[in-house]
C-alpha cells in the first residue's frame, strides 16, 4: 500500500512538472514573438450570447504594441465598450466559420491601428480565438500623410494649370486685342484710301449724269457720247479699285491663266517707276527661254507692286530695285526648305540696296500685321498677302536680307506647259457680232431689282428672250414653266434660303446640262467650290461692260450670236 502510494505522488509529480515544463516553454514561445498575441475566449453577457469575450493569455508584445497592461483576465467590454461590437463582428465570424482572416483596425481604446490575424483554437466549442497582431499607426500616420500630400499636390496643380489657363486667356485676349487694333489701323487707312477714291469717283459720275440730263432738257445731243464716256470711265475705275480691295481681302477667286512673268514685270514697269519715284533706278533682269506660270495675273501683279513699294521704303535716300525672273529646278532639298514639291519652277525676285532687316525681323517679316514701320505707315499686310498669295498659287515665298546689304523676296511659282505666247490680259476690243438666227432664252436671277431689270434690258438688247425672277424658289418655277431655257445666268449671293450655287445644283438636278453663269459682286469662294467649278459653269465680276456679257452669253449658250451693243 506505501509503495502504491508513493508511486501514485510520484506519477502526479511528474505530470505536474511536464504541466510546468510545457507551459514555460508555451511562455517562452509566446514571448519569443515580437508581435502581440493573445487569446481570446467568447463568453455570454448582458448583452446576449456571445456577446463578449475575454483575454485568456497574451505575451508582454501586447503591451508593447497597444500599450495596455495587464490584459489578461480583461473583458473587451470594459477595455472599448463604445466599439466593442466592430470587435465581436470581426472575430465571431472567425469563430464561427473555422475561416482565418486579416484585416485592419483601429483600436480606438489603445489609440493606434492594428494590423490582425485571426485564427480559431480548436473547434467552435472552445469558443477561443487565437490574435496576433502589430502596431501599424507609423504607417498609417505616413500613409495619411501621404494622401495629404498627393491632395495637396493635386491642388497645387490644378490650381497652377487654372492659373495657366487663366494666363493663357489672358494673354491670347491680349494678343486678339494687338490683333484688332491693327486690324483697325489698317481698316481705318483703307477706308480712308477708299472714301477718297471713291468720292473722286463718284464725284465724275454724278457731274457727267447731271450734264447728260442737262443737255438732253436742252436738247443738246452733241456732248452726250463724251459725258457717257466720262461715267463709264469712271465706273471701270471703279471696278478696278473694287477688285484691288477683293485682292487685298483675299476674298476673290483666282482665277488663273498661263503666264510669262517677264511680260507681266514689262508690262507693270512705268507703273512701278511711277510709285517708287525718280530716286530709286528699276532694273529688270528677264530671263530668255523663262517657262510659262499658272497664276492669277492681277493677284500677281499686286503682289509684285507691293514687294515694290517695300523696297521703296526701305530706300528712303534713294538706290537701285531690281526685279529679275528666272527658271529654277529644285531638288528635295531646296523644296523642303521652301516646304514645296521638288520640281521646275518661275522664279520672281525683288531685290532692293536698303537698309536690309535683322534675322529676329526676316523670321517674322511674313507674318500677318507685323511691320516695323511707325505708326500710321504700314498695316503689316503685304508680306503677308504675297506669302499667302504664292503659297495659293502651289509655290512659296522666301526673304534674304541683313542689315546694310539689302533685301531680297523670291516667289516660287510652279512650271505650267503652256504654248500661248500672246501677252496676258490683252484688252478684247468690242467686237459688233452678227444678230442671232434664233432667239435664245435666258433666265436672270437677282435679288436686286435695278440689277436684274437693267441686264435683262441688256439681254433683250442684244436680241435674247428674257425671263427673270428674284429669288431661287421664283427661278425653280420658271424653270418648272419653260423647258426651253438656254442659259441660266444667276447672281451668287441670293436671299431666302438657297445662294446661286444652290439654286444651280437644283435646276441641274433637272437640266444637267444647262449652261450657268454665275453674275456676282465677289466671287464667294466657298460657295463657288473655290473656283472648282463644273463643266458649263463660269463666273462674271460686277460690274461688267455689256460687249463682255454680250461674248459670255453668246460662247455659253451657242448659235450665232446677237450683237454687241
Amino acid at each position: 500500500m506505501i509503495l502504491e502510494s508513493n508511486l501514485a505522488v510520484f506519477s502526479r509529480a511528474a505530470l505536474e512538472e511536464q504541466l510546468r515544463h510545457g507551459s514555460a516553454q508555451r511562455q517562452a514561445l509566446f514571448e519569443a514573438i515580437d508581435d502581440g498575441f493573445c487569446i481570446i475566449e467568447f463568453i455570454d453577457g448582458p448583452h446576449g450570447p456571445l456577446s463578449d469575450y475575454v483575454h485568456v493569455e497574451a505575451n508582454t508584445g501586447y503591451e508593447r504594441h497597444t500599450g495596455i497592461g495587464g490584459i489578461i483576465g480583461k473583458r473587451l467590454r470594459e477595455i472599448e465598450p463604445d466599439n466593442a461590437q466592430v470587435w465581436l463582428d470581426l472575430y465571431g465570424k472567425v469563430l464561427l466559420t473555422g475561416e482565418p482572416a486579416r484585416f485592419e483596425q483601429e483600436f480606438v481604446a489603445a489609440g493606434r491601428y492594428i494590423e490582425v490575424s485571426a485564427r480559431r483554437v480548436g473547434p467552435a466549442a472552445m469558443r477561443q480565438v487565437s490574435v496576433l497582431f502589430r502596431d501599424i499607426t507609423a504607417r498609417k500616420k505616413t500613409e495619411a500623410e501621404l494622401r495629404d500630400y498627393v491632395q495637396r499636390v493635386q491642388f497645387l496643380t490644378e490650381t497652377l494649370e487654372q492659373r495657366v489657363e487663366e494666363r493663357t486667356a489672358e494673354l491670347v485676349e491680349a494678343q486678339a486685342a494687338l490683333r484688332q487694333a491693327h486690324k483697325m489701323e489698317a481698316v481705318g487707312q483703307l477706308t480712308g484710301g477708299l472714301a477718297h477714291d471713291f468720292n473722286n469717283i463718284l464725284a465724275g459720275i454724278s457731274v457727267s449724269l447731271e450734264l447728260m440730263h442737262v443737255r438732253l432738257s436742252q436738247g443738246r445731243l452733241a456732248d452726250l457720247d463724251r459725258h457717257v464716256s466720262g461715267a463709264q470711265a469712271a465706273v471701270r475705275r471703279a471696278a478696278a479699285l473694287t477688285q484691288r480691295l477683293l485682292a487685298f481681302s483675299r476674298r476673290q477667286t483666282l482665277d488663273p491663266k498661263p503666264a510669262r512673268l517677264d511680260r507681266v514685270v514689262a508690262g507693270m514697269e512705268e507703273l512701278i517707276c511711277r510709285s517708287v519715284g525718280p530716286a530709286i533706278a528699276v532694273e529688270p533682269q528677264a530671263c530668255s527661254g523663262l517657262w510659262h506660270t499658272f497664276v492669277d495675273i492681277g493677284q500677281l501683279e499686286n503682289a509684285l507692286l507691293n514687294l515694290c513699294l517695300n523696297a521703296r521704303d526701305a530706300m528712303p535716300d534713294g538706290g537701285r530695285l531690281r526685279i529679275a525672273t528666272a527658271n529654277q529646278t529644285l531638288d528635295e532639298r531646296a523644296a523642303a526648305a521652301l516646304a514645296v514639291a521638288a520640281g521646275e519652277y518661275v522664279s520672281l525676285a525683288v531685290s532692293d540696296t536698303g537698309v536690309g532687316m535683322p534675322a529676329e525681323v526676316m523670321a517674322r517679316a511674313f507674318d500677318p500685321f507685323f511691320t516695323t514701320k511707325p505708326a500710321g505707315q504700314g498695316t503689316g499686310l503685304g508680306l503677308s498677302m504675297v506669302y499667302g498669295f504664292a503659297g495659293q498659287s502651289g509655290g512659296a515665298a522666301r526673304i534674304d536680307s541683313a542689315p546694310g546689304r539689302g533685301t531680297t523676296v523670291s516667289l516660287y511659282l510652279p512650271r505650267h506647259a503652256a504654248v500661248d505666247d500672246s501677252p496676258e490680259q490683252a484688252a478684247a476690243p468690242a467686237v459688233e457680232v452678227p444678230a442671232a438666227v434664233s432667239r435664245k432664252k435666258i433666265l436672270v436671277v437677282d435679288d436686286e431689282a435695278l440689277v436684274r431689270m437693267m441686264t435683262a434690258e441688256v439681254l433683250e438688247e442684244l436680241g435674247y428672250e428674257v425671263i427673270d425672277a428674284a429669288d431661287g424658289a421664283a427661278a425653280l418655277r420658271q424653270v418648272a414653266a419653260h423647258a426651253d431655257i438656254d442659259l441660266l445666268l444667276t447672281d451668287v449671293g441670293l436671299p431666302a434660303g438657297m445662294n446661286g450655287r444652290q439654286l444651280a445644283d437644283a435646276v441641274r438636278a433637272l437640266r444637267p446640262e444647262l449652261p450657268v453663269l454665275f453674275v456676282t459682286g465677289y466671287a464667294e469662294n466657298a460657295v463657288l467650290n473655290h473656283g472648282h467649278l463644273a463643266r458649263g459653269m463660269q463666273v462674271l465680276t460686277k460690274p461688267f461692260d455689256a460687249n463682255v456679257l454680250a461674248r459670255r452669253v453668246r460662247e455659253m449658250a451657242g448659235g450665232d450670236g446677237p450683237s454687241a451693243l
